[in-house]
């Protein structure tokens, strides 16, 4: 039979018209099984650059070309100090390998300027002047004006933050790609030190734990946030969870790796594995402190490993629905938080669906449904303080995000603080 060109031209071959013409045509124009077998499918990997391109580039502008390489380039580590280990014998490890604890850095030049514009100085002294030419001050405004009441006003938008002696993280310097070596356990087969993106610290330092607060990590696995808190030696008593079962388990054995066995019992550490989404229901207005660090596209690892990527074809819907999963994850720790509590939202991806729409959706819904109110607190402190590590967007209309770069190649990580008043 000759090739036809026009469907059509074969039924009227037929006396029955369509009806006898429609076997050959099921047969002639359907899909081959072993075609579409054949057929070469595109990576997650593909499919998420691809993404990201679309949406990124429009969000970003000449930013993404930047941070695209970035993020198909090698990611810089932290390693976050055990402190329940030998600390001296650590800490001479890290130093010998050149990095530096970029938290003791911040921290002191915070505590200088905290100093500097004390309620009983009535004057910037010489301190503060040293201070002030030390301190990293963003480009779009100046921390330090020409007057006293102009520079004591703006300190206060920042005072509110209080970082723990005992967290120490080191990191090397912008532009230096060296790589920790894997931390080695000592007599008692604790690690000295735990790999993590620096970023993550961001929000645990944003969240401000003090010495007795109650403290929920709402979606805890891995870990590294987790073990944060627990090394600020803060917390009174910490919930962590994950919904996922096989996810805790090996969150209880990094704990295992880190944290002596007494500071593990139930009245100080409970590990569940709840849908975080009825946690507000379940213990609703508990808790001093809030983490919520939501599932996300996880933008470096989608660009980078194919295994358990949501952009898989399988998990369409899923990725589809995360603003969704993120927004009732978030109301639920809103509503798990004492009234005065705080909150911090955190994601490791640039999407602003995810970041700040959600912020702002959660907002909405706490106060429309439940009401619940709430205030965005500063974080120009986080932001000024960290930014010779870090590579901070200053266009974010709420929370903090960290973009990455090759010269410090980490995040993203976006976090944002609220405070319940009701």
């Amino acid at each position: 039979m000759a090739a036809l060109k026009d469907p059509r031209q074969l039924v009227r071959r037929f006396p029955g018209g369509l009806r006898d013409a429609r076997p050959l045509l099921c047969r002639r124009y359907a899909v081959k099984t072993k075609w579409a077998s054949s057929r070469r499918r595109i990576q997650s990997t593909q499919l998420a650059l691809q993404n990201f391109d679309m949406n990124y580039g429009v969000q970003f502008g000449n930013l993404w070309p930047s941070m695209r390489v970035s993020l198909l380039s090698e990611q810089k580590y932290g390693a976050l100090v055990n402190s329940f280990v030998d600390l001296t014998k650590v800490v001479e490890e890290l130093e010998l390998q050149r990095a530096k604890d970029f938290v003791f850095e911040a921290r002191s030049k915070w505590e200088g300027l905290d100093m500097a514009f004390s309620p009983q100085a009535g004057h910037q002294s010489e301190r503060s002047h040293e201070v002030s030419q030390n301190l990293p001050v963003p480009e779009e405004s100046s921390l330090f004006s020409d007057t006293t009441e102009e520079s004591a006003s703006k300190l206060e938008v920042t005072r509110p933050l209080a970082i723990s002696p005992n967290l120490k993280c080191f990191t090397f310097p912008r532009g230096d790609i060296t790589r920790f070596k894997p931390a080695r356990p000592d007599g008692s087969n604790m690690l000295g030190y735990y790999l993590m993106d620096a970023a993550s610290l961001l929000p645990v330092l944003a969240l401000n734990v003090q010495p007795g607060h109650t403290v929920l990590d709402l979606c805890a696995a891995p870990g590294g946030k987790t073990l944060a808190l627990l090394q600020t030696e803060c917390c009174r008593h910490l919930a962590i969870n994950d919904v996922s079962t096989s996810r805790t388990n090996r969150l209880r054995k990094v704990l295992q790796s880190y944290v002596p066995t007494n500071l593990c019992s139930a009245d100080r550490l409970r590990i569940t594995s709840f849908d975080g989404r009825q946690w507000g229901m379940m213990e609703r207005n508990t808790f001093d402190r809030v983490l919520v660090d939501v599932p996300c596209t996880t933008d470096r690892h989608s660009v980078l490993e194919e295994d358990n990527s949501i952009f898989t074809k399988l998990r369409t819907k899923e990725r589809q629905m995360l603003p969704m999963l993120q927004t009732q994850l978030l109301v639920a720790g809103i509503l798990a938080t004492k009234p005065g509590g705080t909150i911090v939202y955190s994601t490791c991806t640039l999407s602003q669906l995810q970041n700040e729409y959600v912020v702002e959706g959660a907002v909405e819904v706490a106060a429309a449904e439940y009401g619940v109110e709430l205030k965005l607190e500063d974080l120009t402190a986080i932001r000024i303080l960290y930014r010779n590590t870090f590579n901070f967007y200053n266009q974010c209309r709420v929370g903090e995000l960290v973009l990455p770069h090759l010269t410090a190649n980490y995040g993203p990580m976006y976090f944002c603080k609220l405070r319940r008043l009701l």
